[in-house]
C-alpha cells in the first residue's frame, strides 16, 4: 500500500479512485504491487489510518539520502503553491532577443524621424504638438536602447544564456 501511495505522490495522482485505476492498468504499478490491485476504499483507508507512519517513512528516506550524500548543496523544496509567472519580453533577455528588440527600436526611431521630417515640411501648429510628442518618444526609445545595450553586455558576460529581471 505504501508503494501505491508513493507512486501516486511521485506521479501527481491524489485520488484513491485514480490510484485504483492505475494499479490495474499501469505496468510500473502492477510490477511494484506484485499484481495486487486494491480498491479505492482500501487505498483511502490506508492513507487515513497510516498518515503518521507515511510521514515517518518519508522522513527516514530523506535521512537515508542525506547519509548517502545524494543531496547536493542546493536543495529545492516544492510545494503545491501556484504563482502566475511574470516573464514577458521586457523582463527576459537572451542575446537573440536583445538583438531583435534593438532592431525593432531602431525601426521605430527611423519611423519617428521620418514622421518628424514630414512634419517639418508641413509647418503647421498641429505638427508642432505632434513633433514634440515624437521627440519625447524618440528620447524614450533611445533610453530603452541604452538599457538593451547594457542587458546585452550582461547576457554575454553571464554563464547562463538568458537573463531575467
Amino acid at each position: 500500500m505504501l508503494k501505491i501511495y508513493l507512486y501516486g505522490y511521485l506521479n501527481r495522482v491524489q485520488s484513491s479512485r485514480r490510484l485504483e485505476r492505475e494499479a490495474g492498468r499501469n505496468l510500473e504499478l502492477i510490477w511494484l504491487t506484485g499484481r495486487l490491485a486494491p480498491d479505492f476504499k482500501t487505498i483511502a483507508d490506508f492513507r487515513r489510518a497510516n498518515g503518521p507512519a507515511i510521514t515517518a517513512a518519508c522522513r527516514q528516506f530523506v535521512a537515508l539520502c542525506r547519509r548517502l550524500d545524494l543531496f547536493a548543496q542546493a536543495i529545492v523544496a516544492i510545494d503545491g503553491s501556484k504563482f502566475k509567472a511574470v516573464n514577458n519580453r521586457d523582463k527576459n533577455f537572451t542575446v537573440a532577443k536583445v538583438a531583435k528588440r534593438m532592431e525593432q527600436i531602431d525601426a521605430s526611431i527611423a519611423r519617428y524621424l521620418a514622421t518628424l521630417d514630414r512634419a517639418d515640411r508641413d509647418e503647421s501648429d498641429v505638427t508642432e504638438d505632434k513633433a514634440g510628442r515624437l521627440k519625447e518618444k524618440i528620447a524614450k526609445l533611445r533610453r530603452q536602447m541604452q538599457f538593451l545595450k547594457e542587458m546585452e553586455r550582461q547576457v554575454k558576460a553571464a554563464p547562463d544564456p538568458s537573463r531575467s529581471r
